[in-house]
């Protein structure tokens, strides 16, 4: 991720942290599996990019245990501070800019994460330089443009609301220079920048209280973006932010496509 200005869901607003609890109810199992399958165990180093939350940094950290390392970095390193402790090290870094912060990893991931940075392409080749030969690669985006619907099943007014809101935000992030059919690329970018065994699958949750949650701290964080913008009214954010607790749709999100490979 880069500099804070230009990324539309500022992780210094309380929010944030909601939206990284969701994330993690929602997607830290297909992470994990995805890590187990590599083999990870003690003394295996790690770079964890774009940390965000501390529920993946502290998953590698028992992983690795005492004798491994696990890197943590983003722009805004405040709501992971609280695992920097061994095996774990927490760094400010922006990853779209900079060189990467050691070499020889044995696993390196970031999760819904690239999508958000505007060079793209140079963060991926610094994720792949890092690696030892051998290392492995997990990038996990979304494609907002695969499946564009808060409520797949638009049935009435409420789910019609919520997806015009949702085109909105969606709308704000391109403008921000997002690639929102960033995660059906990512195989082919991973063979592209040579890595080996490439493989990729998707998981899509459709319904569940988190989906709720993470649409509520959403909501509330863009809200001022989205009021400015003219994509809708305080009335409006109001009236869905009621739906939305009312438990009474069905509120998906887009399809993270998780990609991996090895160097």
């Amino acid at each position: 991720m880069t500099q804070t200005d230009g990324y539309l869901l500022d992780n210094r607003q309380t929010e944030a942290g909601q939206r990284f609890d969701a994330f993690a109810t929602l997607f830290d199992p297909t992470t994990f599996r995805h890590m187990e399958r590599f083999g990870i165990g003690s003394g295996w180093r790690c770079w964890e990019v774009g940390a965000g939350g501390t529920s993946v940094v502290s998953w590698l950290a028992k992983k690795v245990g005492p004798t491994g390392r696990v890197v943590a970095t983003d722009i805004d390193t405040s709501w992971a501070a609280s695992a920097a402790r061994p095996p774990v090290e927490i760094r400010v870094h922006d990853v779209g800019a900079e060189e990467p912060p050691g070499e020889g990893f044995d696993l390196v991931h970031a999760r819904l994460v690239l999508v958000h940075v505007p060079d793209r392409e140079r963060a991926l080749r610094s994720m792949v330089k890092a690696l030892r030969p051998g290392g492995r690669l997990l990038i996990e985006d979304a494609d907002p443009a695969l499946q564009p619907l808060l409520c797949p099943d638009e049935h009435g007014p409420e789910q019609q609301l919520a997806n015009r809101l949702r085109h909105g935000f969606r709308k704000l992030l391109a403008e921000r220079g997002a690639d929102l059919s960033y995660g059906r690329k990512l195989p082919r970018l991973l063979r592209e920048a040579g890595l080996r065994e490439v493989e990729a699958d998707a998981y899509f949750p459709v319904t569940s209280t988190a989906c709720a949650d993470l649409e509520s701290a959403t909501v509330r964080q863009i809200r001022d973006q989205l009021v400015t913008a003219g994509i809708a009214t305080n009335e409006d954010l109001d009236r869905h932010l009621a739906n939305v607790a009312s438990g009474s749709m069905d509120l998906a999100t887009a399809p993270m496509i998780s990609a991996w490979g090895r160097k």
